[in-house]
């Protein structure tokens, strides 16, 4: 039997992208997100400069992208694996040396600007993984984690079933009791 640490594992691998851009602190991205407007669907581009990264190898990701607009500062949390956030791509790299950049807040003009670094574009933002692989992969774990569920589910079932007969023989016990003796 699979211990709960290792089922919700599996759930949380489940719920990642099979590959998304290995985005730092200090990158120059464009993260293009879904954003529903009633019935309708769009995607918006919005870039700028990744001040912050969390979590990066979680199912719960999250780089922080923060642009002026207009004269004001605008920063934009993302979750890297959500189904919101269709593409990541890197369009600058940035010479840094830790992971939160916030001493950016309060700069503006040049000493704002972030030295930059040479990098491989296309060999970055490619994040192709062969459909096959994929496919062997999501299906191996929602396979093993439908077992599980099943096998948990059972388990519940019979867990209930147990409880209300113990409930029915405490209140057939609980009558017997109190029927007055003539």
């Amino acid at each position: 039997m699979i211990s709960g640490f290792e089922l919700i594992k599996k759930v949380n691998d489940t719920m990642k992208k099979p590959a998304v851009v290995a985005v730092k602190s200090g990158d120059t991205v464009k993260v293009y997100q879904k954003i529903k407007e009633g019935d309708k669907e769009r995607v918006q581009m919005f870039r700028g400069t990744v001040i912050r990264t969390d979590r990066t190898q979680s199912h719960t990701a999250r780089i922080t992208v923060r642009k002026i607009a207009s004269g004001v500062g605008v920063e934009k949390s993302f979750l890297v694996h959500s189904p919101l956030v269709e593409k990541i791509e890197v369009v600058a790299r940035g010479k840094v040396r830790r992971n939160n950049l916030s001493y950016l807040r309060s700069r503006s003009g040049k000493s704002a600007r972030l030295a930059g670094k040479d990098f491989d574009r296309q060999a970055v933002n490619d994040v192709t993984v062969d459909s096959e692989e994929k496919n062997v992969e999501t299906a191996a774990s929602s396979s093993e984690v439908d077992d599980v569920a099943a096998e948990q589910a059972e388990e519940a079932l019979a867990a209930e079933e147990k409880t209300a007969e113990v409930q029915e023989e405490k209140k057939d016990a609980e009558e017997g009791s109190e029927e007055p003796a003539e």
